[in-house]
């Protein structure tokens, strides 16, 4: 089974592929950020957003997707860019006949470190003791698309065997 996780935006998306490896423990394969430029209009951003995902499907073959749900933001401009952009993903994901699901900030950083207040720091400390990457090297949105999908991973890990 191969994870594809998302950290949805517009001007930055962040991914992250994991999969079950032939000893039925969690794998991350790769992980990536889809940036778009701020000058283009918004329909281009996104139409560059969908045609990014419609490479990465086709380059891993995943197997469902799992988004970060939309919680709480302060900024009603950021909200409706997100949902946005988790319209394209939930398009994308049903056009390739992949199930979409959610995760909660709260449920992510549950799941991982045990605390659903945990910081960004302590998620991170995780995520680095879990696999070899170095996330100091990320950016925010890569970061949380990897702690999103590591999420999904535990929760589901039986479904991974």
């Amino acid at each position: 089974m191969i994870v594809l996780s998302i950290d949805p935006g517009i001007e930055k998306t962040g991914y992250a592929i994991f999969k079950k490896d032939r000893e039925n423990s969690i794998k991350f394969v790769n992980s990536g950020l889809i940036k778009t430029d701020k000058k283009k209009l918004t329909e281009k951003r996104f139409l560059e957003i969908y045609l990014q995902f419609v490479k990465v499907i086709q380059k891993y073959k995943p197997s469902n997707i799992v988004l970060e749900r939309l919680f709480l933001f302060k900024n009603h401009k950021t909200v409706i860019t997100v949902a946005q952009s988790q319209g394209i993903i939930l398009l994308v994901g049903a056009q390739h006949g992949l199930p979409v699901e959610f995760l909660t900030p709260l449920q992510i950083k549950q799941i991982i470190t045990g605390y659903g207040n945990a910081d960004k720091k302590s998620v991170e400390k995780m995520i680095n003791l879990t696999f070899p990457i170095d996330t100091s090297k990320k950016e925010d949105d890569e970061v949380d698309a990897i702690a999103c999908g590591l999420a999904y991973c535990y929760l589901n890990k039986k479904l991974l065997q």
